[in-house]
């Protein structure tokens, strides 16, 4: 009896740990999601003149999800603690929700990737077209080229349709284009004065558009916001399947525990009820109770010793 029952207090134990370290390991998980997230995030904002709204979707989500994983884990590793039947089935519904939420997130990751091309094309145009009107666009522009190192949006001369200086000089060669200064990857040190229109002489601008690196960027961020939320989603199944597996063991474990706690107290006489404690109709004792009560004690023939008794052999 004694080793069963250390049998059963082993498999106790060895769920409640296992249940508090597969609980800290999606916490880490959880903390990673909303880096993640955050970096993307980041990203989306420097960039945001060129990106849709709903593009900002997917990290933000992915954000949230983390803090919920973060609430969900601990309330995994407080059912282990306790010993909860129904806090570790609880824990096992929410990680079921938050597989849920992580596999739209990838969806919509997915289709955001799709989307990007037209996106791009789209917006960058626009700016272009804009930059002169206004100044947040020109600011925005400017911090893409200069910080990507690139010009215009497929190639420099992108800009000859755009920058009203490429249409007021005329004693430029053919070939040659006036490129915004954060376009300039060197520069002349002199500056040339046209009336009313002053540029720098950009000697050698960027050679490659922004458009390439653009869609390098939110594609490989689109495709690390699907495959993180997809791998730990399917990893979020399995802890799904473990939880409930780990709830049917400990209310196994507790109710065989229970059953031979009852197997103890019966097999000792010991009976609760009402809070006090009583003996068995078939106890032996009680059957001198019974005597004592009704008077009988000393009514019947006593036994008598004799040599040939098989006690005395």
């Amino acid at each position: 009896m004694a080793n069963r029952e250390l049998e059963l207090n082993s498999g106790m134990r060895c769920a409640k740990y296992m249940l508090i370290v597969v609980s800290f390991m999606f916490a880490l998980t959880a903390i990673l999601l909303v880096m993640v997230g955050t970096t993307i995030q980041t990203i989306f904002g420097d960039f945001s003149l060129f990106i849709d709204g709903h593009f900002s979707s997917p990290p933000a989500l992915l954000i949230a999800i983390g803090f919920i994983l973060v609430a969900v884990a601990t309330l995994g590793a407080y059912g282990a603690v306790k010993e909860s039947v129904m806090l570790i089935n609880l824990y096992g519904v929410c990680l079921f929700l938050v597989f849920i939420l992580e596999v739209s997130a990838a969806i919509a990751a997915f289709v955001m990737q799709s989307q990007v091309r037209d996106m791009l094309m789209r917006t960058m145009n626009q700016a272009l077209a804009d930059y002169e009107t206004d100044n947040n666009v020109a600011a925005a522009v400017d911090f893409m080229q200069s910080g990507l190192g690139c010009c215009g949006v497929v190639e420099p001369d992108d800009w000859r349709e755009f920058y009203s200086y490429n249409k007021n000089e005329s004693h430029m060669e053919p070939d040659d284009v006036v490129v915004p200064l954060s376009c300039c990857a060197r520069m002349a040190d002199l500056i040339q004065s046209g009336g009313d229109n002053d540029y720098n002489d950009c000697i050698q601008p960027y050679e490659y558009g922004c458009f390439r690196k653009m869609n390098f960027i939110m594609s490989q961020s689109a495709m690390l916001i699907a495959t993180g939320a997809t791998t730990v989603a399917f990893v979020q199944l399995l802890g799904v399947l473990c939880a409930f597996m780990l709830a049917k063991t400990l209310r196994r474990n507790k109710s065989i525990r229970e059953a031979r706690r009852w197997q103890l107290q019966q097999s000792l006489g010991v009976l609760i009820s009402g809070g006090k404690m009583g003996l068995p109709a078939n106890s032996a004792m009680s059957g001198y109770q019974q005597l004592e009560s009704n008077g009988e004690v000393g009514t019947h023939e006593p036994y008598t010793y004799t040599p040939q008794s098989p006690s005395v052999n």
